[in-house]
C-alpha cells in the first residue's frame, strides 16, 4: 500500500494523486496522507520509508532510502510462509486498484512531458503513449501535420522501430531530435532523415550501484539542452547537469555535487535538488531545479560555476510574485530562453507560466489556469506548452494571452 504524505501543496490534492497514479501506472491502493498522520503514526522522517508489517499488523522492520523491490522479496516471503492461518492466501484486489491506461483514441495525446520548437517543425513527447512525435506546424500555429511517430509501446530499442520509455526532454539539433527518455534512464537520438534512433547514454537500468556507475548508468534524464558540440543533460535522479561531447561520445559530470541541496558554487561543489528543465541562452545554462522550487544558471565552460536567480530551500514554495528572495514558485518543471532576455517557467503545481528576469532576479505570473504544465518551448509570435494533465499542448498568443489547443493532424 503507498502511503502518499506529500511535501509540497500540491501534491496533497486527491485528484493530482489520481493523475499521478494514472500516468505512472500504479495500480496498488494510495493512501492521502495529506496531514501526515499515517506518517506521524509510523515515526517516519524522510522520503521515501518502507515500513514492513507482519500478517498481525506489527511493525517488524523500517528502512528510510531507496532500494530495489527485490531486496525487499526475502522479508516478504519469510512473513508469508511463517503467517501461518492468520493470512488470507486467496487474490482480493482493492476495488480501486485497477488503474485505467489510456483509453482515448491513439491520435490523442496522454499526459504530454515535453514540447520543442525547431521552426515550423514541433516535436512532442507523447510521455504517457511511450511515443516522440514530430511533424511540422501550419502558418496558424495552431494546428500541427503528424509527420512520424517514434515509439508506441513501452520498451528500449533502438534502430528502425523504436521503443521508448516516459520519454520528457527535447532537443533539436539539425536533423537530430535528442531525447530525454526518463524511464529508461537514458539519452536518446533520433536521426530524423533515416528514421533511426540510437543511445547516446544509459544502459536502460537506473544507476544505483558502483557497477551501474561503471558501466555508464544513469538516473532520470528529464530534459536536454544543446550549446555547439555539447548536450547537456538535466538529470533529476541523481541531482547534477551531465555533458555529452557530441563528437566523441564523451559523458561527463558538469554540474552538482550529487547532494540534494540548494548551494552555489564552482560547479562540481555546488548542490542541486532534482533538476527537471534545462534550456540554453548563449553560453550560459539556466534549469529548473524542482525540489528547491529555484531557478538557477551554471555556465557551459567547464571552470564556471553555479548561481541562484529565485528560489531559497527545499522547504521554501508557495505562489508569490516580486523579486529575489521573496519570490516562491512550487516544483517548476519546464524552462525556455526567450529573445528579451527572459526567463518563461512552467510553475507546474501552480499551473501557470512565470516570466523570470535573470537581471533583476524579478518573476510574475502571466497566464494561469493550466494543468501541471512539464514544458514549453518559445516560437515566434506563440509559446507551446505541455500542458500534461489535460493531455494537451496549449497554444499561447504572446501579443494577447489568450490559450488555445494545438490541433494535431
Amino acid at each position: 500500500m503507498g502511503v502518499h504524505s506529500g511535501k509540497f501543496i500540491a501534491e496533497r490534492d486527491t485528484e493530482r494523486i489520481r493523475h499521478a497514479s494514472q500516468r505512472l501506472g500504479v495500480g496498488h491502493p494510495v493512501v492521502n496522507d495529506r496531514q501526515f498522520r499515517v506518517w506521524r503514526s509510523y515515526a517516519v522522517r524522510a522520503w521515501p520509508t518502507i515500513v514492513v508489517l507482519d500478517a498481525r499488523g506489527y511493525v517488524t522492520g523500517m528502512h528510510a532510502g531507496e532500494f530495489t523491490a527485490d531486496s525487499l522479496a526475502p522479508a516478504i516471503e519469510r512473513l508469508i510462509a511463517t503467517a501461518g492461518d492468520t493470512l488470507k492466501r486467496t487474490p482480493s484486489p482493492h476495488p480501486t486498484v485497477d488503474v485505467p491506461g489510456p483509453s482515448a483514441p491513439r491520435e490523442q495525446l496522454y499526459y504530454p512531458g515535453n514540447v520543442a520548437l525547431n521552426g515550423k517543425r514541433i516535436a512532442i513527447a507523447d510521455s504517457g503513449r511511450h511515443r516522440v512525435l514530430v511533424g511540422a506546424l501550419d502558418d496558424s500555429g495552431l494546428r500541427a501535420t503528424i509527420s512520424t511517430s517514434y515509439g508506441d509501446e513501452r520498451g528500449y530499442r533502438d534502430g528502425a522501430r523504436p521503443q521508448f520509455d516516459s520519454p520528457h526532454g527535447l532537443a533539436f539539433a539539425g536533423d537530430t531530435l535528442y531525447v530525454a527518455d526518463a524511464e529508461n534512464h537514458a539519452v536518446r537520438a533520433i536521426d530524423l532523415s533515416r528514421g533511426e534512433v540510437r543511445t547516446l547514454a544509459g544502459t536502460g537500468d537506473q544507476l544505483r550501484t558502483r557497477a551501474d556507475l561503471t558501466a555508464g548508468a544513469l538516473s532520470s534524464p528529464w530534459d536536454v539542452a544543446v550549446i555547439g558540440n555539447t548536450l547537456f543533460v538535466a538529470m533529476a535522479g541523481n541531482h547534477r547537469l551531465y555533458s555529452i561531447d557530441l563528437r566523441d561520445g564523451t559523458l561527463r559530470h558538469h554540474a552538482g555535487s550529487g547532494a540534494e541541496e540548494i548551494e552555489d558554487g564552482p560547479l562540481l561543489e555546488a548542490a542541486l535538488a532534482q533538476p527537471m528543465g534545462i534550456c540554453a541562452a548563449g553560453d550560459r545554462l539556466y534549469f529548473a531545479d524542482s525540489e528547491s522550487s529555484a531557478i538557477r544558471w551554471a555556465d557551459s565552460h567547464r571552470s564556471g560555476r553555479v548561481g541562484t536567480i529565485v528560489g531559497t530551500g527545499l522547504f521554501d514554495f508557495g505562489d508569490v510574485d516580486g523579486e529575489g528572495d521573496a519570490v516562491r514558485l512550487q516544483h517548476p518543471q519546464g524552462i525556455a530562453s526567450h529573445a528579451s532576455g527572459r526567463l518563461l517557467v512552467a510553475d507546474s503545481y501552480n499551473d501557470s507560466l512565470k516570466w523570470v528576469d535573470p537581471a533583476t532576479w524579478r518573476a510574475e505570473r502571466w497566464i494561469g489556469g493550466l494543468h501541471e504544465p512539464g514544458g514549453l518551448a518559445i516560437g515566434e509570435t506563440k509559446i507551446y506548452v505541455a500542458d500534461t494533465n489535460a493531455h494537451r499542448i496549449a497554444v499561447v498568443d504572446e501579443q494577447s494571452g489568450e490559450v488555445a489547443t494545438l490541433e494535431l493532424a
